[in-house]
């Protein structure tokens, strides 16, 4: 068996299947929807500067989110700075990534880190995959790359999940 295929098959008929389907016409208004007050999401400030609202430590109970805050978090947090580090220059980084103001420009951004982070696990041999991470991953520097794959994975299914919730309740309020 190859685990690095096999995990990938696992992203991939998420990815596919669910995933994909679930962000098809996403429209800017439903994905700058806030449900309620207080939500975290995109902003565009006074300086035309486009952020995504963070607090650290994340509050407890941890806000709610809009789908555009999911996306931007998956795209950049998830994916885009673990293809940077691990498969890149190391560049993209929370302070370095300017979020998608836009649905379209959201998922575009998500579906390239997304084939890029792909193509970089597909690139690992066996021993690249019980190799530990390194300090780029914090705390979590001594578990292995396959660990952090798999991590990887499931959140993309956990932000997905939440993205087509917001959908479904989106859809219920204004339809």
């Amino acid at each position: 068996m190859i685990w690095r295929a096999e995990v990938l098959d696992q992203l991939d008929l998420y990815w596919e299947y669910h995933l994909m389907p679930r962000l098809a016409g996403l429209t800017d208004e439903e994905y700058l929807w806030e449900p309620v007050p207080d939500c975290w999401t995109i902003r565009t400030g006074a300086d035309g500067r486009v952020t995504m609202d963070w607090q650290d430590p994340v509050p407890e109970p941890p806000p709610v989110t809009t789908i555009a805050w999911r996306l931007a978090h998956m795209a950049v947090d998830v994916i885009g700075v673990r293809v940077s580090t691990h498969f890149g220059d190391g560049s993209l980084t929370r302070a370095t990534a300017t979020p998608s103001t836009t649905a379209k420009e959201s998922v575009d951004v998500l579906y390239e880190h997304y084939r890029r982070w792909r193509d970089g696990v597909m690139s690992l041999d066996d021993a690249s995959l019980e190799r530990p991470v390194g300090e780029s991953e914090g705390k979590w520097g001594d578990r292995s790359m396959a660990t952090l794959i798999l991590h990887i994975n499931r959140e993309v299914m956990h932000h997905g999940a939440e993205i087509a919730l917001l959908r479904d309740l989106y859809r219920a309020k204004f339809s």
